[in-house]
């Protein structure tokens, strides 16, 4: 019996539904991530998404286990779900259809295993590390979010003819971006970390003994993660840019909120950017055609209320 052919546009079809699924992925668990994904153009839009949808579901693994699950179980649900990546990275093809589309937007953009393993190998240290010391802290912060920055900047720049070279010039700033968000988001989940998956990101730091000198020098490296940042948005494509300069700028006036929230408090609520100032901050990134805006740090103590 001869083989089987695939009908014409049958591959753009599954594609399709796979893109689609990634798309939920995205809506379902992040809003403001959803909303600024919005301004970037296509094909990057669906590019990124792809990517950051395979991101959530491995977070769900490791941060919202089922009841009876153990950390061993849950290390096998991971290992399977990095080796159905790999594995699709090599042949292009998942029945997983959120791996599926992370590996199609991979193999497209040139997401290879150098930054899918990272990103694996700090999934798994969540649910085998509670305390960080600095070696640790800066390896789990290079696998879950700096090499999701450099994901995505091979998207931003996958249809340049220049991609290499535009990658290697924008990959310090990529990296420093997604160093930033995740420091922002320690301190912002400071409390749950703690009290419900009982971990202790930042080296040498108790969440039960926090102090406003803590909290500052902490924001005082995040703050220089963003003004690294901010030297290389404005070298992004025009299509990429303003969407990051939106992340950057929501995240720089977290950071403001953060520094004048007493440290005794982030242990207790998770600051947030109220909807009216997201929207006027995307707008401003609109206005500014993508360069960065730096807000001035407040005087500590006092709550941001614009």
């Amino acid at each position: 019996m001869s083989a089987r052919r695939a009908r014409p546009g049958a591959h753009a079809q599954y594609d399709a539904v796979a893109d689609a699924s990634a798309a939920v992925v995205i809506g379902a668990y992040s809003s403001s991530f959803g909303a600024a994904s919005r301004l970037l153009s296509e094909p990057v839009r669906t590019h990124v998404r792809n990517l950051y949808a395979l991101v959530r579901v491995a977070d769900e693994i490791v941060d919202a286990p089922r009841p009876g699950a153990t950390p061993a179980s849950r290390a096998a649900v991971l290992d399977t779900l990095e080796q159905e990546t790999l594995d699709a990275l090599a042949v292009g093809h998942s029945s997983n259809l959120v791996v599926h589309a992370f590996a199609r937007t991979a193999r497209a953009c040139g997401v290879d295993e150098a930054l899918v393993r990272p990103f694996f190998d700090s999934m798994r240290a969540d649910l085998e590390t509670r305390v960080h010391d600095d070696e640790s802290f800066a390896r789990y912060v290079y696998g879950s979010a700096e090499v999701v920055g450099l994901m995505c900047l091979r998207a931003f720049v996958a249809d340049l003819p220049d991609r290499d070279r535009r990658y290697e010039r924008c990959a310090p700033g990529a990296r420093r971006l997604g160093a930033a968000f995740q420091k922002v988001n320690f301190l912002r989940d400071l409390g749950d970390d703690a009290d419900v998956l009982g971990r202790r990101y930042f080296p040498g730091i108790d969440p039960d003994r926090l102090t406003d000198a803590d909290r500052d020098r902490l924001l005082d490296d995040v703050d220089a993660d963003l003004a690294a940042a901010a030297a290389v948005v404005p070298l992004l494509p025009r299509g990429s840019r303003v969407a990051v300069c939106a992340a950057h700028d929501l995240f720089a006036e977290l950071s403001v909120r953060l520094r004048a929230t007493p440290a005794a408090e982030l242990r207790r609520r998770r600051v947030r950017v109220p909807g009216v100032v997201k929207a006027r901050i995307v707008s401003g990134a609109v206005a500014r055609r993508g360069r960065p805006h730096q807000p001035q740090p407040q005087p500590p103590h006092q709550e941001v209320t614009r």
